[in-house]
């Protein structure tokens, strides 16, 4: 039997996550956040491009002391988001939620950022950004089921001569192992043939969750096109896969770089001098593996579609704002 997609078809179909987003209107810029109702998951990362901006991947490191995170921030705002995490760390320190230090508690919050400051928002905010106060609110707001498009990290994200966004996908095994992936899509490459408006993950969507899009013999003669201007650093994919499989910190580094074969199949090119193209791999350890290396291999290919499905939802979903058109929009799509 073939995986199935998730009930919900999103990150939280693998038991024991919650979304939270949050997002301001005026600026332009949100925040998501993925936390464990456990209160800690095993966490790894792959990064990859020119233009990565980052906090506490270091801790995420299969030889580094830490065993497991406590929640994941994907953020707008760029170098100014990473203060999102800051907000995050407040929500959880106040539960005493945390890595144990004698009589403290330090939660450990990775964080990876996109590039939204120019794309028409209101970025004066003073001395004192909004990012704290989102990050705080997502985490907040953290549910099972949350909105995807314009929510959240997507908000303001600009991807693919389209309107970016939030994205989400998962799948399901025929054993009850769930993968599932979340992105914010701000990319500088292409995720559609130019011809017919099919996504480049055309071949991987399940009941129209992209809009059934197919291309056209023109469409795979195109060449490599950046139909967004850019300079470096004012973009990124910013995304986390993960999955209820029982996986190490270096298991976990090696299902998300599997991941990032999702990502150059969605988006082309990836990758480039202008991104800072990000993927977390995340375990809740709810399931064992029977056979470690061949079942970690399948995850991570399953990631890598899910990667890939998320990519395009994101796009699909988003909806037109400012300057940016949504896909749907563009094409006549309700």
């Amino acid at each position: 039997m073939q995986p199935r997609q998730g009930e919900m078809n999103l990150i939280t179909d693998v038991p024991g996550l919650l979304v939270g987003n949050a997002h301001d209107e005026r600026v332009r810029s949100g925040v998501t956040v993925l936390i464990p109702e456990s209160g800690e998951m095993v966490a790894s990362v792959d990064a990859r491009g020119g233009g990565t901006g980052s906090r506490e991947l270091d801790l995420l490191r299969p030889e580094a002391t830490v065993a497991a995170v406590n929640a994941l921030v994907l953020s707008g705002g760029s170098a100014f988001g990473l203060d999102a995490a800051g907000g995050v760390m407040a929500h959880l320190r106040a539960r005493e939620i945390g890595f144990k230090v004698g009589p403290s508690v330090v939660p450990i919050v990775p964080e990876a950022i996109l590039f939204d400051l120019n794309n028409g928002g209101d970025k004066d905010w003073g001395e004192e950004s909004p990012y704290p106060a989102l990050g705080r609110a997502a985490a907040e707001s953290a549910a099972a089921d949350f909105a995807l498009g314009n929510s959240g990290a997507g908000f303001g994200a600009q991807a693919s001569g389209f309107k970016g966004g939030l994205g989400s996908a998962s799948i399901r095994f025929e054993n009850g192992t769930t993968v599932g992936a979340l992105v914010a899509v701000n990319a500088v490459g292409a995720a559609t043939f130019p011809v017919s408006g099919a996504f480049f993950a055309w071949d991987l969507e399940i009941d129209g969750e992209f809009g059934g899009r197919t291309p056209v013999p023109e469409d795979r003669a195109s060449g490599i096109r950046l139909p967004k201007l850019a300079r470096a650093g004012e973009n990124t994919t910013i995304a986390i896969v993960a999955t209820d499989a029982r996986l190490s910190k270096a298991e976990c580094r090696q299902f998300a770089l599997m991941a990032q074969q999702g990502l150059t199949h969605a988006i082309r090119p990836a990758h480039t001098p202008f991104d800072g193209d990000t993927v977390f791999g995340v375990s809740t350890g709810r399931r064992a593996l029977a056979d470690p290396a061949l079942d970690l291999a399948r995850l991570g290919a399953y990631a890598a579609n899910c990667l890939a499905r998320a990519i395009a939802r994101g796009i699909y979903e988003a909806e037109s704002l400012g300057d940016a058109t949504g896909y749907r929009a563009h094409f006549g799509m309700t």
